[in-house]
């Protein structure tokens, strides 16, 4: 067929070009039926990661407000106090009391339920265990408690506190497994006897600042490490090839290796006779050895150490694939080599280094072994504390309440990076 030019168009099949297009409905119904396919793929996996992964974090973080303990050991008592509220309980309270002590010694849930309570006022856990041995006194020589009254009578002569409504409160508030004391105590609150919310004293709170110390390190390692990281992944991406290769192989290699037998090699190069005090003595750098050993500079240079390829890694894919004729370009503008690479190479580098620093930020909010190994007593970072009353005291409401806290502050600074990053001068005109 001509056109109204005089140039030739080829002939279109129009069945053919029908039925192309009667194909392409059903290419893009095949690929989303293909879905269900891809869910079964993953299944096993995501199987894996609720019961082994998912599932006894919900559980632990259930601890910090779930515990019943006391009510598990106390249960007449519970009854007891269910309408009571302030003032003197009546003397059903009193024998309710006694007859679970004993009870509960008998089962071997007292001492648990006792420390449970002296978590929430100090001596608790004096108070019930003196209580049951003037109670098994009183069994031993054969005088029984016959009415409420006299088990108010003997609770009371057994220890003064049986009469203070402030120990009744703190054992009614333990009767209840859902509580906040645990969440309070996180963040170095408690509930005072009129149901109010108050700090505590300065000699027991202690958590806020720990929480505060663990930023600061956190934030510390992820500059140095953001500091070092960039140059030396901008020499690597610059290199041929075949060096590139070699070159991220050694960074690799410590990479793969076991963070423990890193921090062991740094506990023998960072002493006072170890190798770092050794070369800089015997180059004159100073006359004296180094405390580089058991405090935070030697946890910090630690952690920089294992922590750097967590940066180099995602810097350098992003580049890799910059460009260098960008910056000979903006030089042949007139633009002076360091000013091309700062406004013309640094500003594309931006994804990889946000990202590699929040990598470096979060892994390091959550480190262990290098300070408990490395740090002395004021470098103890949150998780420290999370695996003493894990492993040690066997508090496990108070450790679900710090990994609460620690969890809750890192999705906060999460959320905040994120805001940052989609805020972009002039966006609000685009939009």
């Amino acid at each position: 067929m001509a056109s109204p030019s005089g140039a030739t168009q080829p002939a279109v099949n129009v069945p053919a070009a029908q039925a192309a297009r009667r194909t392409r409905p059903r290419r893009r119904g095949r690929t989303r039926g293909d879905v269900p396919g891809a869910m079964l793929l993953i299944a096993p996996l995501a199987i894996f990661m609720a019961v082994f992964f998912i599932t006894p974090i919900v559980s632990l973080m259930t601890r910090a407000v779930w515990d019943p303990v006391v009510a598990v050991a106390f249960p007449q008592t519970a009854r007891a106090l269910a309408g009571w509220h302030d003032g003197t309980p009546p003397p059903e309270a009193f024998a309710a009391v006694a007859r679970d002590i004993l009870a509960a010694d008998q089962a071997g849930t007292l001492g648990e339920a006792a420390s449970r309570l002296n978590q929430d006022r100090s001596g608790m856990r004096a108070l019930m265990l003196r209580t049951r041995r003037h109670l098994d006194d009183l069994s031993t020589d054969g005088k029984p408690l016959a009415t409420p009254q006299d088990a108010q009578r003997e609770l009371v002569a057994a220890d003064e506190r049986w009469s203070e409504a402030g120990t009744w409160s703190d054992l009614a508030s333990a009767l209840r497994p859902l509580t906040a004391a645990y969440l309070l105590r996180a963040v170095d609150r408690r509930r005072a006897a009129d149901g109010g919310i108050v700090a505590l004293p300065q000699e027991e709170g202690a958590y806020v600042p720990i929480l505060a110390r663990t930023f600061w390190i956190s934030l510390v390692v992820t500059a140095i490490v953001v500091a070092l990281g960039y140059p030396l992944t901008y020499w690597l991406a610059q290199l041929p090839e075949r060096r590139q290769r070699r070159v991220l192989m050694a960074v690799l290699i410590p990479f793969w290796t076991s963070i423990l037998v890193r921090i062991a090699a740094w506990m023998v190069v960072l002493p006072r006779e170890g190798l770092v005090n050794r070369i800089g003595m015997s180059m004159h750098l100073f006359d004296s050895p180094l405390t580089l050993l058991y405090n935070r500079t030697g946890v910090i240079i630690s952690m920089v150490h294992i922590l750097i390829p967590f940066m180099v890694l995602p810097l350098f894919a992003v580049m890799r694939g910059i460009p260098p004729t960008y910056q000979r370009a903006a030089i042949s503008l007139g633009s002076h080599p360091f000013g091309a690479f700062w406004r013309v190479y640094v500003p594309q580098t931006a994804p990889g280094v946000a990202a590699g620093a929040l990598l470096v930020f979060i892994s390091a909010l959550g480190y262990y072994i290098a300070p408990a190994l490395l740090g002395g007593a004021g470098d103890q970072m949150l998780s420290y504390y999370i695996a003493y009353f894990t492993n040690t005291s066997i508090n496990w409401g108070l450790a679900a309440a710090l990994s609460v806290l620690l969890l809750v502050a890192t999705a906060l600074l999460f959320a905040v990076y994120r805001l940052l990053a989609a805020w972009r001068p002039g966006a609000a005109k685009e939009a």
